[in-house]
């Protein structure tokens, strides 16, 4: 009976042979498994899924950030009729998008007594189907240009804005003139 009990207790390894070959199917097997998926992942150059030209994923990969745009800032402001076919023909000569036509007095007539200023908001910030035009190729100052322009055409009389710098140095001339 107690050759029975004995046997009980006993674990399956049996022999240091089994031990030594245990220690190295539970330990030392799975390290050099992981580093072998380790030098797997790591080696070579693969590009990101789905690119078919490695050269073009690692120039997007690595492309500038931010770019920076020289104007010159001392170039002649263009004209109201200048910035309409620029920026403002394509939906206001047209019609597109409820955009009230060139020279509509109807459709313009109630946009033009809410003021000028309030134009040049619309057209600067964006209103119903109009994205704003500010910071694009024209300064605002154009673009209040442009709006003068199209709504003189509709029967108003808005004078055409000028330079920021012609303002502020007509100013002083005129109030020594009035003194």
């Amino acid at each position: 009976m107690s050759d029975t009990h004995d046997a009980g207790h006993t674990g399956p390894i049996k022999s240091p042979k089994q031990l030594l070959t245990t220690v190295i199917l539970a330990f030392v097997l799975p390290v050099f498994a992981i580093i072998g998926l380790v030098l797997f992942v790591t080696a070579g150059n693969k590009p990101a899924s789905g690119a078919a030209n490695p050269e073009l994923a690692v120039a997007q990969r690595i492309q500038k950030v931010g770019l920076v745009e020289v104007r010159d800032a001392n170039r002649p402001l263009r004209s109201g009729e200048e910035v309409f076919k620029g920026q403002c023909a394509a939906c206001h000569s047209t019609g597109a998008a409820g955009a009230p036509k060139l020279g509509d007095t109807a459709a313009w007539a109630p946009r033009i007594q809410t003021g000028f200023e309030a134009l040049v908001h619309s057209a600067l910030q964006g209103k119903g189907a109009m994205a704003p035009q500010g910071g694009g190729d024209f300064n605002d100052t154009e673009i209040a240009r442009g709006v003068a322009y199209m709504a003189d055409a509709a029967g108003a009389n808005f004078p055409e804005p000028a330079a920021p710098a012609a303002e502020g140095a007509s100013a002083p001339a005129s109030e020594a003139s009035g003194s």
